[in-house]
């Protein structure tokens, strides 16, 4: 898969989720067949380093490498626990390790498809890209990356920016003590103080989870704390001694309203994290990037720009609202996912999360939050 010149139609950024799945779509379209396309990342992508969650009706391109998937979920609060029977969806969850190893088995099929493993410095617009790495510089007609804007790291004032970090455990018990067929997407009992604090737990077998501690706060914790409220959780909330930790995922995803898509022009195209693809309210990443690269596909078929209509501008509003509860009264947290899981119907959350529900069931799910907070945070956004 050498391509001797540095010149290529297509040059993506970043080889993690919105990376690999947009050379993915590429691939398996014959419209791209003579279109040279070179992934640059600094990673050989070889550890498991997320995992990744996500819901869905039908069967799909990833069946093969889901590593579990559920009918049925729990959210738990201080006052009650709310049972989900999930169909005609399924929960289902991709190990990072197998999504990369599927992808690069499959794009090195192609001789149009080409791994750089490099660093990009920078990139210059003009007639076509510049892209200069610590060892080369490239050309191409149009770049595709993932790299989060300096701009974000400087955040002003205008932005609502709250970080969703979590550490998390897979682990090994001696006794089955896990419902396999059950994921417990949220219990919020175990608090760090006024936070919005939430456990996490992802059920592979009888005797094997991933215990993940998360906030949605707007600093970061030092690695003890997580590891303080996990070994809390799997001692007093899952009543389990006698375990082994066999595997370590710690991240953070920013949750916010800052404006990535104005870093998008005719030649370059942010993508994934670094191009707002995470929904800010709840951080899911897995079904949006799909989303968003199959219109961005659509759109250099009919000649648009690539990142033409990525957004829905009411779904950038709910969430705008929503971070702005988080951002001035984190306590509300818990309240508000009970709210949101309680008084409306799994699949209609599912729906509007998707951000494929109609202005009906989006009216419901307002009225279910209905209160002073969300009337201000309403207002302020307004």
């Amino acid at each position: 898969m050498a391509n001797d010149s540095s010149h290529f139609d297509y040059i993506i950024i970043g080889n993690g989720l919105a990376g690999l799945q947009l050379a993915l779509k590429f691939a398996s379209d014959t419209y791209f067949d003579k279109k040279q396309i070179a992934l640059i990342d600094p990673s050989t992508k070889k550890s498991n380093d997320k995992t990744w969650s996500f819901w869905e009706v039908n069967s799909t391109q990833w069946d093969s490498i889901t590593y579990k998937s559920w009918g049925e979920a729990l959210v738990i609060t201080s006052n009650e626990t709310i049972d989900l029977k999930l169909q005609p969806y399924s929960y289902k969850t991709i190990r990072a390790i197998d999504f990369y190893n599927e992808a690069k088995t499959k794009l090195k099929e192609h001789n149009n498809i080409h791994f750089i493993i490099d660093s990009v410095k920078s990139t210059t617009e003009n007639d076509i890209v510049n892209v200069e790495t610590t060892k080369h510089s490239y050309t191409a007609t149009h770049v595709f990356d993932s790299r989060i804007p300096e701009e974000f790291f400087t955040i002003t004032k205008k932005n609502i920016s709250i970080s969703q970090h979590f550490k998390g455990w897979v682990i090994k018990t001696k006794d089955n003590v896990f419902d396999e067929n059950k994921v417990i997407m949220m219990d919020y009992r175990l608090k760090d103080g006024e936070q919005t604090t939430f456990t996490y737990v992802l059920p592979f077998s009888k005797t094997e989870a991933l215990v993940e501690f998360t906030y949605f706060t707007e600093h970061l914790v030092e690695d003890d704390v997580y590891n303080h409220f996990l070994k809390q959780y799997i001692n007093e909330y899952l009543k389990i001694n006698d375990y082994t930790v066999i595997e370590t995922e710690k991240g953070q995803i920013p949750m916010t309203n800052f404006a990535f898509e104005k870093f998008n022009t005719n030649r370059i195209t942010k993508i994934g994290t670094g191009g707002g693809w995470v929904k800010g309210a709840t951080g899911y990443s897995f079904k949006h990037t799909e989303k968003k690269i199959s219109q961005i596909i659509t759109n250099i078929k009919a000649n648009k720009t690539p990142s033409n209509k990525l957004f829905k501008r009411k779904y950038k509003f709910y969430d705008k609202v929503f971070l702005k509860v988080l951002k001035d009264e984190n306590d509300k947290g818990e309240w508000i996912f009970q709210q949101f899981y309680s008084k409306n119907a799994i699949q209609t959350m599912f729906r509007f999360l998707d951000e494929e529900s109609t202005l009906l069931e989006d009216l419901k799910i307002m009225w279910s939050l209905f209160s002073w907070s969300f009337i201000k945070a309403f207002f302020k956004t307004l």
